[in-house]
């Protein structure tokens, strides 16, 4: 069974509502819909109100009872963000900031102040969705409910003895979700894209490589003489050293990098990307190494800023903004064999409008 798709079902799930400022194909929202996206770092998440959006769908994140709480960010009263409500740490749940509706686990409400001896209607209560706290991250689906099984992508070595765990803050991205992981797995660029940060200019040939197809997307071991280490640090690297760069691709929008270093040095990276809407992404880091695991992590924070950055004026300039899933829309070279297999995964899930469009 595939890490993120559940087996088979005997017939077609019922719809789910539709976000009213809907910006994606509605077929294509409800199959993606139903995976699993990180919506924040776990330690950006209180027990006051924390607004976050997914896939169109505005959420409210809190902690009730220690237990995270993914719901929606709208009061079933009057329809006020509860996200504008204060941060009120009295363990009583989120506080409605119009009328002071109260809302605690599961996005239950408890408590309607203008009538506190009334039977709380059933109406009342927020439709609240399955959230897991993993890799540092808070993960939501909004197709779960909570309590429901998470199906979420691994962070290879996250819990080898030995691994530092990172994450870096996430950023903002004004472009779609395929797009920037596209651009991550992409191993023609980095002469060109990020000659600044680590990679060498005057070396921008791409051996070949091959992606094999795994339940839920592929992956592909990528050998090359292009080093990982950052521009104007000191490092001993040994004449001819290959570096392994190994990726894995995880739909519709996730994917992970191991990069193997000399001396049995690894770092591990996820790229989960979540899609804000059509048109922005929300990226969330978590890494692990085991090498400088000593060192500050803002200077982690920082080159991993500086290289997302680098991609990011790539990404927000690329049109069309979507991402084009019939083959024969743009034109392919065979260092484009990831992009080839990822694009071919995504039909594969059943995506077909919004990203031939």
């Amino acid at each position: 069974m595939s890490l993120l798709t559940p087996d088979a079902p005997t017939t077609a799930p019922a719809p789910l509502p539709l976000p009213r400022n809907l910006t994606f194909d509605p077929d294509d929202w409800q199959v993606i819909a139903r995976y699993w996206y990180p919506v924040a770092k776990s330690d950006e998440v209180t027990e006051g109100p924390l607004g976050a959006t997914l896939l169109d769908v505005p959420l409210v994140v809190y902690r009730f009872e220690g237990e995270v709480v993914v719901a929606d960010n709208l009061c079933t009263h009057r329809g006020m963000m509860l996200s504008l409500g204060e941060d009120q740490r009295d363990g009583q749940g989120i506080k409605c900031p119009y009328h002071g509706l109260r809302f605690g686990a599961a996005g239950r409400c408890t408590s309607i102040p203008a009538h506190p001896d009334d039977k709380i209607p059933e109406r009342m209560h927020l439709r609240s969705y399955g959230a897991v706290e993993r890799y540092g991250l808070v993960w939501a689906c909004l197709a779960a409910k909570p309590g429901d099984e998470p199906a979420i992508p691994p962070v290879p070595h996250w819990d080898d003895a030995g691994f530092q765990q990172i994450n870096c803050p996430w950023i903002d991205i004004e472009a779609f979700a395929g797009r920037q992981v596209e651009g991550f797995i992409d191993v023609a660029h980095f002469a060109f894209v990020h000659d600044k940060s680590f990679a060498d200019s005057s070396n921008p040939v791409v051996p070949d490589y091959t992606p094999v197809s795994t339940a839920d997307g592929f992956e592909t071991e990528y050998w090359s003489n292009m080093g990982n280490i950052p521009v104007g640090v000191e490092a001993d690297i040994p004449d001819g050293f290959l570096w392994l760069r190994h990726y894995r691709l995880h739909v519709p929008f996730t994917a992970s990098l191991v990069v193997h270093f000399p001396g049995g040095g690894r770092l591990s990276m996820m790229n989960a990307a979540s899609p804000v809407s059509a048109r922005k992404t929300r990226l969330f880091d978590a890494r692990c190494r085991n090498f400088d695991t000593d060192q500050p992590v803002q200077d982690v924070y920082d080159f991993n800023r500086q290289v997302f950055e680098e991609d990011r004026a790539m990404v927000e300039n690329q049109k069309p903004e979507n991402l084009p899933l019939d083959p024969k829309l743009e034109v392919h070279i065979p260092a484009d064999r990831s992009s080839i297999a990822y694009r071919r995964a995504l039909r594969d899930i059943g995506l077909t409008a919004f990203f031939t469009a």
